[in-house]
């Protein structure tokens, strides 16, 4: 079964954010919500750090979108604290970190590399139903574009609230859409 379409099954996983407690997140929190889930191979890296603090860039906006961000690797919450606490880009961050380290949400997304107890470099933007509606997943020497990002957030977005209407490719919000029909097969 493909993933795009399938719903985010029962999940438990403890969490870090700045400024809270530890605590735990489950597939209840992102009931009714847009969440992004934003899988990563492991704290203290090279790619990681600039994907994260570039996602960290538009969390506000995402917020104001209604869209919550989590941040997910195999390294244990413990982890994610000591790396929020001594480096200076992970330090600006304050989207919850999500600790993996029985690999269920790595699993359930399909994003574990099995043989090395890491996740893949995945992103998976989950709408208020618990469907995946996007997906990416890119090499681990490739990093992300949180710009990217929110513009397909925001596609997925108008789609949800306009039945009817489609995303044209490079569609940026306020854009013409498409409303399919067999007028418009073989004209485009």
């Amino acid at each position: 079964m493909g993933i795009i379409g399938s719903t985010v099954q029962p999940f438990k996983a403890t969490a870090f954010q700045a400024g809270k407690d530890f605590f735990d997140v489950t597939e209840k929190d992102i009931e009714n919500k847009w969440a992004v889930f934003f899988f990563y191979p492991a704290d203290w890296t090279f790619v990681c750090p600039t994907e994260l603090e570039d996602m960290g860039e538009k969390y506000e906006l995402l917020q104001s979108m209604g869209v919550e961000v989590y941040a997910v690797s195999t390294d244990t919450h413990f982890s994610h604290k000591a790396w929020h606490d001594s480096s200076e880009k992970i330090g600006k961050l304050n989207f919850p970190f999500l600790g993996d380290q029985l690999h269920t949400l790595s699993k359930q997304f399909g994003v574990l590399r099995e043989e090395m107890g890491l996740a893949d470099r995945a992103t998976f933007v989950v709408d208020p139903d618990g469907v995946i509606q996007i997906m990416e997943i890119t090499c681990e020497g490739v990093g992300r574009n949180a710009n990217e990002l929110t513009r397909k957030i925001k596609a997925a977005q108008y789609v949800r609230e306009n039945p009817g209407q489609v995303c044209p490719a490079a569609w940026e919000e306020g854009s013409d859409t498409l409303a399919p029909s067999l007028d418009l097969v073989g004209k485009i």
